[in-house]
């Protein structure tokens, strides 16, 4: 299977639906979703994000390819997706070399689970793994929760709205700056999240000094999947950020344990996070609260 569609700026609202279609019939047959939240938000508005859909013979979308190109001396980074019944002709091949292409030297693209099928991919067009994303897991079902003790250096309270979107977005810029993701949120994806569905204020947790209540120290912000076929509901351990000026005071921590005594309270049976394979500080920390390894993206490029 072969298509002359075009990369473009701006999918059409109906292309864009179609593809969410698309990604989430993947995501009930794999059982891991195949593009990142990111991608499927970039779908609906102005970004730097360049899109590839591809159709069938029928003329229905077939395959989607999200490319995000090089920033701030991060490399480009691809996602890519092929409707179940479109698969098995190559069509996911043909995407993934394309957006390689369009991304140019260094371009990424993630294999989320690292399934059979993009490993076969990433074998017939010579590529490498050289990231790792992993998924880690923790029952809450079970009463060894450490408890949540705040020192008196710490003011500990949750989101109070819009105006708390400044230092949200100054610390998490600062927290990941290396992150070729995560650094680049702006106001309009902090205001995309708080429109979900899932969005609760009181699952987004902010520290501050008591000296300097108005300077944010660090954010650990929840979220909640409904459940699916394959997992019941689930709470996540969404993003948590330190100011890189805050950092050696145990807030990761302290954070951490907030959010997850909030989700076990609302009676959630488990939680996930995701974290670099190679940052082995928070790997220490996660690991210590009692969270396990589940599955694991994979980033391959061109060798």
């Amino acid at each position: 299977m072969s298509t002359d569609t075009e990369f473009v700026d701006h999918p059409s609202t109906d292309h864009a639906e179609a593809v969410r279609a698309v990604v989430s019939r993947a995501t009930q047959t794999d059982g891991t979703a195949p593009i990142s939240e990111q991608a499927v938000h970039s779908l609906g508005r102005e970004g730097a994000a360049r899109h590839l859909v591809a159709f069938g013979e029928d003329g229905e979308v077939a395959g989607y390819a999200n490319v995000v190109p090089a920033q701030g001396g991060h490399p480009a980074m691809a996602e890519v997706v092929v409707d179940p019944p479109q698969r098995g002709h190559g069509l996911g091949r043909e995407l993934v070399d394309r957006a390689l292409t369009e991304g140019g030297d260094g371009t990424r693209v993630w294999a989320h689970g690292d399934l059979p099928a993009a490993q076969a991919v990433a074998r017939r067009l010579g590529l490498t793994g050289v990231r790792e994303l992993l998924q880690l897991r923790r029952s809450l079902e079970q009463d060894d929760l450490p408890a949540l003790e705040v020192p008196d250096s710490v003011l500990l309270r949750t989101y109070g709205g819009p105006q708390d979107d400044a230092e949200l977005l100054r610390v998490n810029a600062a927290a990941f700056e290396w992150h070729p993701e995560q650094g680049r949120w702006t106001a309009a994806d902090v205001e995309e999240r708080r429109r979900e569905s899932w969005f609760d204020p009181e699952g987004l947790f902010l520290a501050f000094d008591p000296a300097e209540p108005d300077k944010l120290l660090g954010f650990h912000w929840t979220k909640v999947h409904p459940a699916t076929a394959s997992d019941p509901q689930l709470g996540e351990v969404y993003v948590v950020g330190i100011d890189s000026s805050a950092q050696g005071r145990g807030l990761g921590r302290l954070l951490t344990l907030a959010g997850l005594h909030y989700l076990r309270d609302r009676g959630l049976p488990g939680v996930l996070l995701y974290v670099e394979g190679d940052n082995t500080a928070a790997l220490n920390t996660y690991g210590k609260l009692g969270f396990e390894r589940f599955h694991v993206d994979v980033a391959y490029a061109r060798a």
